[in-house]
């Protein structure tokens, strides 16, 4: 056939199609446990907050009405653009037409989920702007990073791994964002800290674990009311390099949102002898909704 050796139009179509539906369907480990606004269009998407309210006594009959405003502000999550383009070996163009979901596009996706788990990280235990406006309607502008009163260091507790995390789960307790107010609570941790939870005696008894986790050295999925989400790339604690930090957080303390620019597809590079590529340009971001869905502890390493 003539067309044997070449990328159809039809198959560009149907690898696009395919590679929208795979995207779709494998998500981060960290996206399921964000606030998904969706495509996004522009260059940002806000977040609205609005801090806790309580009741007051009424007082006198026929008294005044007291107002009771609560803080409220808007933070901007700023859209960043990301692509990935990926020569593709002449010899691998047969197995393309057969099998759009080859090595290529299981890279794209792959790639692409890391970088949303990246970038959701980084939102829960960085800074995000937030505007508010006073009662003279003047705006103000601010940069807000979680207190100290959210950070738990490596120093607490005598450096115990075991002692931060109860009491991270304590702070969620405190401000009233635990399971026991609908929130589900997360928490993300590398080889190093799995490590040293598994030499915990006291964890690792049958009366905090399943056999089967015992047995296998798994605490990935539900364990201590949390659930556990692998991921690598840590930041440096507030030590340094010898330290890292995670976090523990509620599946409705940090938002992300996505835009296609180019979407991803197959081309053919004039400009490179004709070579053919795969891949394409997307824009992303998230933003923490709230300080106090979010506790961040350092660990040695």
């Amino acid at each position: 056939m003539v067309n044997e050796n070449k990328i159809t139009a039809a198959f560009v179509i149907q690898y696009a199609d395919t590679y929208e539906i795979a995207a779709m369907q494998n998500v981060s480990r960290l996206l399921k446990t964000a606030v998904y606004r969706g495509k996004i269009e522009g260059e940002s998407f806000t977040i609205n907050d609005m801090g806790q309210v309580e009741m007051q006594a009424s007082g006198t009959r026929f008294g005044d009405t007291t107002w009771t405003i609560p803080d409220a502000g808007v933070r901007t999550a700023l859209m960043t653009d990301f692509d990935l383009f990926i020569p593709i070996e002449s010899r691998d163009l047969p197995k393309l037409k057969a099998n759009p979901t080859d090595k290529y596009m299981k890279n794209l996706i792959n790639a692409r989920n890391r970088k949303i788990d990246d970038i959701i990280y980084q939102a829960l235990i960085g800074g995000i702007t937030r505007v508010t406006v006073n009662d003279a309607g003047a705006k103000s502008t601010s940069t807000v990073n979680l207190p100290a009163g959210q950070v738990i260091l490596s120093s607490f507790g005598s450096g115990s791994l075991k002692a931060k995390i109860l009491k991270a789960k304590s702070l969620f307790r405190d401000n009233e964002c635990d399971e026991h107010n609908g929130e589900e609570l997360n928490v993300v941790y590398n080889g190093r800290m799995m490590e040293i939870l598994l030499s915990e005696t006291v964890f690792m008894s049958a009366d905090y674990m399943a056999v089967k986790m015992l047995q296998e050295g798994d605490v990935s999925g539900k364990w201590l009311g949390v659930n556990w989400i692998p991921y690598n790339k840590l930041n440096n604690g507030a030590g340094g390099a010898t330290e890292r930090r995670s976090c523990m957080y509620t599946s409705t303390a940090v938002h992300f949102g996505d835009a296609d620019i180019t979407g991803f597809d197959i081309s053919k590079r004039p400009d490179k002898k004709n070579i053919s590529q795969v891949g394409g340009v997307t824009s992303m971001a998230a933003g923490r909704a709230s300080e106090q869905k979010v506790v961040a502890f350092d660990f040695e390493i």
